[in-house]
């Protein structure tokens, strides 16, 4: 049943503040944002909400920590005008990126528990002997330094570039990332945090704590769908045609 809260009372832009802890300005940006419905004004010119003004502002804070705050506007402010396609589309998308997201996190894991030991006392090796080992071309591991994901020093004599075992590790790991398709972009910020790790090892919490993050996320989404479910049946009816 859908339920007019328009008709509930008249609230200042203070009392929406005080209730979660905001300024009045924030209540004022978020009504220019688009993320309040907009506000009615008295004969002297002073916003007044109402308490569907209040669950607009419940449901854009419930959206945030599953959505981000960019895209947690952009679905208010889809609602607020009546296109509510456009805004199930966003959600759409964000869980979409978090699916994407978890399949990377599985397939660093993976790639991490694949990942062959190199023993100190392999000593360093050439780009030749390297790229026949990955199955390869030199010029790929060419490419892979230029993108910063193997960094081979150079020998000061010859010049040749020389791969130690930290280097074979990398150019290995990556590998494994590029086989399961993921971009040299993507890799690059977990090829940095295994080099400030000091290896793979250390990076089991780090793994942790991203599983956690992405379970914390999806838990919010939820949070932030069943209120918003909850604001379309309590908004008024929008006018014949108007829901996109």
């Amino acid at each position: 049943m859908r339920l007019n809260l328009q008709d509930g009372g008249r609230l200042r832009p203070v009392d929406l503040a005080r209730r979660h802890g905001l300024s009045t300005q924030a209540i004022r940006n978020y009504e220019a944002a688009g993320v309040l419905p907009g506000a009615e004004r008295t004969p002297h010119g002073y916003r007044t909400y109402t308490p569907l003004h209040a669950s607009a502002l419940n449901v854009f804070l419930a959206l945030v920590p599953g959505h981000g705050h960019r895209t947690a506007t952009s679905i208010m402010r889809a609602v607020n005008r009546d296109a509510i396609g456009d805004a199930l589309r966003l959600i759409d998308e964000s869980h979409a990126q978090l699916l994407d997201d978890r399949r990377t996190l599985q397939a660093v894991e993976a790639a991490l528990r694949d990942l062959e030991p190199v023993p100190p006392e392999r000593g360093d090796t050439f780009v030749g002997p390297l790229s026949r080992r990955l199955g390869i071309r030199p010029a790929t591991l060419r490419k892979w330094e230029r993108a910063g994901v193997v960094q081979p020093r150079r020998d000061p004599r010859t010049g040749y570039r020389v791969y130690s075992a930290a280097d074979v590790r990398d150019a290995l790991l990556v590998h494994q990332l590029r086989r399961g398709g993921h971009l040299l972009e993507q890799i690059a910020p977990l090829i940095a945090q295994v080099r400030s790790a000091g290896g793979v090892a250390p990076l089991e919490s780090a793994l942790r704590d991203w599983r956690a993050r992405l379970s914390a996320r999806s838990r919010a989404m939820l949070t932030g769908a069943a209120a918003l479910d909850a604001y379309l049946d309590c908004r008024p009816a929008p006018p014949e045609g108007g829901i996109e």
